[in-house]
């Protein structure tokens, strides 16, 4: 029996090293240089709730940028803090940026959702860029972003923005994102395969040709949805839409979470959906992730045990190259990392049982 485990597990983190080693190689990288293709227009849509501390950040950014976008929509989701002031601060600086204020969520949406809807509704660009209030933008990537869109035809292009972690809490927690993704997932294929379960996107940054969204209306569609991004990538695709997936681009950056709490908080609401929605699967993928050294150690042989150690240690490199991620530190915690990773999933498990989730002091 153990036996048929060993293999089992030793095969599983094979194709966890391939795949990291895969998105590492083939990765689609946005060039440095950009023709400005000055036909074409951007809408920027931010829905903000309680940003006051992020989206002047984003807004000096975006003031900064030029060519192409024509107009940056701010749509405030019933904030308690100083979101708006700031904002109608930014309006006094440049007449592009416009600031909605919420009348209230329609019933059964989300917040998040129907502030993104609200904000196509008003978005006049030839393509639209939804922002979350954390992101940094630097170095043209949005000019080059449409660049890459338009050249390869794309109705819908998504980035996972570099992370930036400061505390130890996030080193530990956040890496499991690009952990999962980027060992379950070969993104080359998100754009070469039809097939809607090779699909994933980051509503952080997701690029959208307008005429098509318009015409689906995702953030309508999966209005209720708590992971819509990864919903809305897996629809373009039975759709047949050309869809592309960047990991770590470092000209988008965040700081997704400011510690632990924040982050098993924040990943609980969606982690099952990496996993097809499933907590099964998400229960499996620990189990085996972290506890698979059992078996390997139970089979006395010292040359399985080496070879499972290279290949987890091989696959956490290639993940952290791709992810522009400290190569030493994301190894060094590999066993913190999975620690954490076992209480997202439990906490996931347990509001979905209670219906619990919350977020940004919101039931969700």
């Amino acid at each position: 029996m153990i036996k048929y485990i060993v293999i089992f597990i030793l095969g599983f983190s094979f194709l966890q090293l391939i795949i990291a080693l895969m998105n590492w190689v083939f990765g689609v990288r946005l060039i440095k240089k950009t023709n400005p293709n000055l036909s074409k227009t951007i809408s920027i849509l931010i829905p903000a709730r309680n940003e006051e501390d992020n989206i002047g950040y984003l807004l000096s950014d975006l003031i900064e940028t030029r060519d192409n976008i024509i107009e940056i929509i701010v749509f405030d989701d019933e904030s308690t803090d100083k979101t708006a002031e700031i904002v109608e601060g930014y309006v006094l600086k440049d007449k592009r940026i416009k600031l909605i204020k919420s009348q209230g969520i329609d019933e059964g949406w989300l917040g998040k959702n129907f502030a993104c809807h609200k904000l196509s509704l008003l978005a006049q660009g030839d393509y639209l860029l939804f922002l979350d209030s954390d992101v940094r933008i630097n170095n043209k990537v949005i000019e080059r972003s449409l660049d890459y869109v338009f050249n390869n035809k794309l109705h819908l292009l998504s980035i996972f923005p570099f992370q930036n972690m400061l505390s130890f809490g996030e080193k530990i927690s956040i890496p499991n994102m690009n952990f999962i993704l980027l060992s379950l997932l070969p993104l080359p294929l998100v754009s070469l395969s039809k097939s809607p379960s090779l699909a994933a996107a980051n509503g952080q940054f997701m690029f959208f040709e307008n005429k098509t969204y318009k015409e689906i209306q995702p953030h309508k569609l999966f209005k209720n949805s708590k992971a819509e991004d990864i919903e809305i990538s897996r629809h373009y695709k039975k759709l047949r839409k050309s869809i592309h997936c960047l990991a770590s681009v470092k000209d988008v950056s965040c700081r997704m979470y400011k510690g632990l709490p924040d982050a098993i908080q924040g990943f609980s609401k969606n982690v099952n959906y990496f996993f097809g929605n499933s907590h099964i699967l998400a229960i499996l993928f620990w189990l085996i992730t972290t506890l698979g050294i059992i078996p390997i150690l139970l089979a006395q042989s010292l040359d399985l045990f080496i070879m499972y150690i290279i290949t987890i240690i091989l696959t956490r490199i290639y993940i952290s190259l791709s992810s522009n991620q400290n190569v030493l530190e994301n190894i060094l915690y590999i066993i913190p990392q999975q620690v954490i990773l076992g209480i997202i999933i439990y906490k996931s498990m347990f509001n979905k049982r209670k219906n619990q989730f919350k977020w940004k002091d919101r039931i969700i």
